[in-house]
């Protein structure tokens, strides 16, 4: 009898599945028996970290080695850091350029970090690594700055002292607005864009300040953004990982009838 148990086929005899979570499975591939485990979404989210992280990879070592080797990428830059220097208010342009002093930016991370650790309590192993990987990034900052600006040594845009590439308040300004964005977002019910979008506005207005002010080299800018950028995705990456660590189960699973 067709449909019956033993016969050729599982399905009913209308040639509907039934109603179970068998009759629902779907074979592996190249109808090996087994399941295919839906994992939506993953394989696109890592391909978008990666490519973010390799994209911001090449174009700091573009400029970077421009820079280093006063290419016309550096020439066109100085170019245009002697057209802007001094455009704009001073006192605002200062003020836009003193977000990335360390007096101002390592407070807001720092309480975004307190405020993290005492939102999710001792037993919140997630929060605990993405606190922790904000502060690693941010005491990576002088450890990569430092060696770069000895290495390339370029001169300012309105002295002959050198170790201004890449820009060191930049770095900070990134790091630490953004770091907080990312701790804060997790605790933001409605509206989660404006954490990011604030960040975003004060590492923008960060650079351009400096720019202004003749404090830096738009380039000097530029490769502090790429660098940070891979620091600030390598930092958050590692924190995912480590707070999605599987745990053995201590429930045995149920036997496959």
């Amino acid at each position: 009898m067709t449909g019956a148990s033993g016969s050729g086929t599982p399905h009913r005899s209308d040639r509907r599945p039934p109603h179970t979570p068998r009759g629902a499975r779907h074979p592996g591939p190249g109808g090996c028996p087994g399941t295919t485990p839906p994992v939506p979404g993953q394989p696109a989210f890592l391909f978008g970290f990666a490519g973010f992280f390799a994209l911001s990879g090449l174009l700091f070592a573009l400029v970077t080695w421009q820079v280093a080797a006063t290419g016309p990428l550096r020439r066109a830059d100085e170019r245009l850091g002697r057209a802007v220097v001094g455009h704009g208010p001073t006192g605002f342009t200062e003020f836009l350029a003193d977000l990335g002093n360390l007096a101002v930016a390592l407070p807001v991370l720092a309480t975004a970090i307190t405020y993290t650790l005492w939102r999710a309590g001792r037993h919140d192993r997630g929060a605990l690594a993405r606190a922790s990987a904000a502060a690693l990034a941010m005491a990576a900052v002088p450890a990569l700055v430092a060696p770069l600006k000895s290495w390339i040594a370029r001169p300012g845009p309105l002295t002959q002292d050198t170790g201004y590439y890449p820009s060191g308040h930049t770095a900070t300004a990134a790091v630490a607005y953004c770091g907080a964005a990312l701790l804060l977002r997790a605790y933001v019910r409605r509206h989660r864009w404006w954490p990011p979008v604030l960040a975003l506005v004060l590492t923008l207005a960060t650079g351009a300040g400096l720019v202004l002010r003749g404090y830096h080299w738009p380039l000097d800018v530029l490769g502090s953004w790429c660098l940070c950028v891979m620091l600030l995705v390598l930092s958050h990456r590692l924190a995912a990982r480590y707070s999605r660590r599987p745990r053995a189960s201590r429930t045995p699973a149920a036997p496959d009838r």
